[in-house]
């Protein structure tokens, strides 16, 4: 084994920089991402409909 440390190559980013996705069209990770928190934001919106309303969606549609 050697000891020796690893460089830093050049096509690393910056330091402090981060992958931003950059939106396009099609299944990219950027849309992935988008629809993700989309469907994060509306299951937490079903449960206060739920814990407002005492009834879960089904009925809240009128569907039971």
């Amino acid at each position: 084994m050697s000891s020796e440390t690893p460089t830093a190559t050049s096509n690393q980013p910056p330091q402090g920089s981060y992958n931003q996705p950059e939106p396009a069209f099609g299944w990219t990770p950027y849309a992935e991402q988008i629809n993700g928190r989309f469907a994060m934001i509306g299951f937490v919106g079903l449960l206060l409909l739920e814990l407002l309303t005492g009834h879960g969606l089904l009925t809240w549609l009128g569907l039971l």
